[in-house]
């Protein structure tokens, strides 16, 4: 099976995400994706299969417990085969960066250029009002 293939049920995926927080137990596993996909417990362990003769993970048992973890190789030849196509996304990704920042910046000034206007004036705020009195 193609990694993609692999990759593209969305089980599989949130299987693969579980793995990624650490080894699991297939009980514990089938639990989660059990409560949330709706879905049987041989659909789970037939998911379960998938990823493990795709090689995405691995098993090994612990007494009648059989516990699962990722194997990071498969997920390092999509993300090389990604990486072809990275410049697609980086740059517009780079350009709302920059735009982002831009953005903070300006509110800063902006901030910045209100609270020295307010200190010139005595801290009346735009309306003329004078600030409340402090107590202390």
């Amino acid at each position: 099976m193609h990694a993609f293939d692999v990759l593209g049920e969305p089980v599989r995926r949130r299987i693969l995400e579980l793995l990624a927080g650490g080894e699991r137990s297939a009980g514990e596993v089938c639990a989660v994706i059990r409560e949330e996909f709706g879905i049987s417990q041989p659909a789970v362990s037939q998911h379960l299969r998938v990823l493990r003769d795709s090689g995405f993970a691995t098993v090994r048992p612990q007494g009648t417990r059989r516990l699962y973890t990722v194997n990071p190789e498969p997920l390092r030849e999509v993300e090389d085969w990604l990486g072809h196509f990275r410049r697609f996304w980086a740059q517009p990704l780079d350009a709302l960066a920059t735009e982002l920042t831009r953005g903070r910046r300006q509110r800063r000034l902006a901030e910045d250029a209100a609270a020295a206007e307010r200190r010139r004036d005595g801290g009346f705020d735009d309306g003329g009002n004078a600030p409340e009195e402090r107590t202390g």
